[in-house]
């Protein structure tokens, strides 16, 4: 019991004096808020960009591509094959037939809002059931495209991100102009950075013939992918890749994600090391200023552990301070920020919001509890070894 009150006493004192080491206690939490910051704003977008490319996924849907294609705009399938895929038995179905949309996929240049510089952005044609097939497609301003002409619906982040996608305007994407008459949603998923219109108008209007580059087939139930896969690629009718939905976004978002995620660690780490030795000289500086104060403690028959665990405590509070400020700061400045990068797979924009979840804001304060702790240990152990004659006789 006399070594835990020791321990609390100590550890109040040494925060109650915190304000008489304002500088320096300031800079440590400042340091700390800004890695903590940095940490967690380039991360969110990793954690953003994921979101977005796997939100709108369904294991129950499956893509069927060209054999070796590792995107839809490698992909290409003619109409032939479209119907026999479209027949499979492992197809859910409505009053309309089978829940099976034969696609293409097409790149167009438009300015962004806010800087007018040319994007890619891309154009998707789409067959009847294409809205049946993805569930959570969702129609939020305006009305659906008429089949057999040039009007489009854009989705709810490319509207946002570029210009001239707003209701009621008109767009020129290859020899004609297109009407935008809605906007739509889809739970936040990549498709809401496409504009998608009629396959069969999108053909001719840019030579693509009677081909598709991709297929988008609702299962019966998620648990028969491997029998509707082994069917299709085993088909000597059919040359396909079939992969499901969710794990084709999967690939599409890994090398982007994991990149950002080194170089954002990489930063994060050179940040945290200067931390680091900044929390160590503000903890050697509070060492040195206590000197006389930590010997008189001594003197009085604290021991060691309770004077090294009060230094560990103040170090622990600044680094702690700084990171819930980092968190914060960081939470209210990228949490539902739009930005759009480039798909590497398509090369296209996808529009999504930076994300700062819960996850996220405890890494960030486990990094600044790290960073507090490291830089307050040496200086603890050397607050317990201060020699005490010498350090009474200190004015």
């Amino acid at each position: 019991m006399k070594s835990i009150s020791q321990v609390i006493a100590v550890i109040q004192f040494a925060i109650q004096t915190i304000p008489q080491r304002k500088a320096s206690s300031i800079t440590t939490v400042v340091g700390i808020a800004g890695v903590v910051a940095v940490m967690i704003g380039v991360f969110s977008i990793a954690l953003g960009f994921q979101r977005t490319m796997n939100v709108a996924g369904d294991e129950s849907v499956a893509m069927i591509m060209r054999s070796g294609s590792d995107s839809e705009m490698m992909s290409g399938l003619t109409r032939e094959s479209t119907r026999v895929i479209a027949d499979d038995v492992g197809l859910a179905r409505n009053e309309q037939g089978s829940l099976s949309s034969a696609e293409l996929f097409v790149i167009i240049n438009l300015p962004k809002r806010d800087t007018g510089t040319d994007a890619n952005v891309p154009l998707r044609g789409v067959e009847a059931q294409a809205f049946n097939v993805r569930g959570k497609w969702k129609l939020i301003e305006g009305r659906a495209f008429a089949w057999g002409t040039n009007e489009v619906v854009v989705g709810r982040a490319a509207a946002a991100e570029f210009a001239g996608l707003d209701v009621g305007s008109s767009i020129q994407m290859g020899p004609n102009k297109w009407q935008v008459v809605g906007i739509f949603e889809e739970s936040g998923g990549i498709s809401e950075s496409e504009i998608w219109t009629d396959s069969a108008v999108l053909q001719p209007a840019y030579h693509r013939g009677d081909t598709f580059q991709s297929v988008y087939a609702k299962l019966n139930t998620a648990d028969i992918f491997p029998e509707f896969k082994n069917r299709l690629e085993s088909d000597p009718r059919l040359d396909v890749k079939v992969i499901r939905q969710t794990e084709y976004y999967a690939e599409q978002s890994g090398q982007l994600s994991i990149m950002i995620k080194v170089l954002g660690g990489f930063i994060a780490f050179l940040m945290a090391l200067g931390a680091v030795f900044g929390a160590a000289n503000t903890m050697y500086a509070a060492v040195t200023s206590r000197t006389r104060e930590i010997a008189t403690l001594r003197a009085l028959g604290f021991s060691g552990p309770p004077i090294i665990l009060s230094v560990l405590a103040e170090s622990l509070f600044l680094s702690l301070l700084g990171g819930a400020i980092g968190a914060t700061l960081a939470y209210l400045a990228m949490d539902g920020y739009q930005a759009a990068t480039l798909n590497w797979t398509t090369f296209s924009q996808v529009a999504f919001a930076f994300t700062v979840n819960k996850q996220l804001i405890i890494a960030g304060l486990i990094v600044a509890g790290t960073i507090g702790f490291v830089g307050g240990l040496f200086p603890a152990y050397s607050a317990s070894r201060i020699p005490l004659a010498a350090a009474l006789r200190e004015n």
